[in-house]
């Protein structure tokens, strides 16, 4: 499973990224061990995410986030259907 993810840290901003495991990146987030953006603003949340079949895809939607601006990713953080959390749940 490939996920395009964004976080909300604790500073308020939001980060974009994509994995093939959202449970052990979001580990890694909160431990200090993800993206260099996030080490010093944890705890993070998962607050979006979409699921895709391929690592391309993943990787192109996460491209086509960063592109947005703010505004724009809080209206699909707003949007998100919670229920995908469910999904990941479920594939384990």
């Amino acid at each position: 499973m490939n996920v395009t993810y964004i976080l909300k840290c604790s500073d308020g901003t939001l980060y974009t990224g994509w994995t093939n495991d959202i449970k052990k990146r979001l580990k890694a987030h909160n431990d200090g061990h993800g993206a260099k953006y996030t080490r010093g603003r944890r705890p993070v949340e998962l607050v979006y995410l979409e699921i895709f079949e391929t690592k391309q895809e993943a990787m192109r939607r996460e491209a086509s986030i960063k592109r947005l601006n703010r505004w724009d990713k809080q209206r699909l953080v707003a949007s998100w259907d919670r229920s995908l959390l469910e999904t990941i749940a479920d594939a384990e």
